[in-house]
């Protein structure tokens, strides 16, 4: 079943749009973080960001950095800042915010690890 964003690609669902090449699409969140929250996305669908071919991948990056400097040039913002989650919509993207404070994007996070879990994460992960 085609995802959300496809849907939005086929012109079957309106979206802002902010930006588009032959492989990529940018436009306005429909739940903005801050004004201008655009999300930057992969015509083509696939799911998970490190499933993306190498290539793929670099090019949504260099699509995000284009995008980038549009919401900078038009918006004054000091920075743009960018999240990849990828639970909200299984179709890969790229959110930019911009913001003018770490305050405009919620941080720092609400949670912490206690003494215990940080260890745990550190014997795992740390060489």
């Amino acid at each position: 079943m085609a995802s959300l964003f496809t849907k939005i690609i086929a012109g079957e669902i309106p979206c802002k749009k902010v930006w588009e090449d032959d492989q990529h699409l940018a436009f306005l969140d429909i739940r903005p973080v801050q004004p201008g929250h655009t999300l930057v996305i992969p015509k083509r669908e696939v799911s998970y960001l490190f499933d993306l071919e190498e290539h793929e991948y670099a090019a949504l990056w260099s699509a995000a950095r284009t995008v980038e400097a549009k919401l900078s040039r038009q918006l004054g913002c000091e920075r743009v800042v960018v999240t990849v989650i990828g639970w909200e919509v299984p179709h890969v993207h790229v959110h930019l915010i911009p913001t003018n404070s770490i305050r405009d994007v919620g941080m720092p996070p609400a949670a912490t690890l206690s003494t215990e879990e940080e260890a745990q994460i550190q014997a795992l992960l740390c060489i």
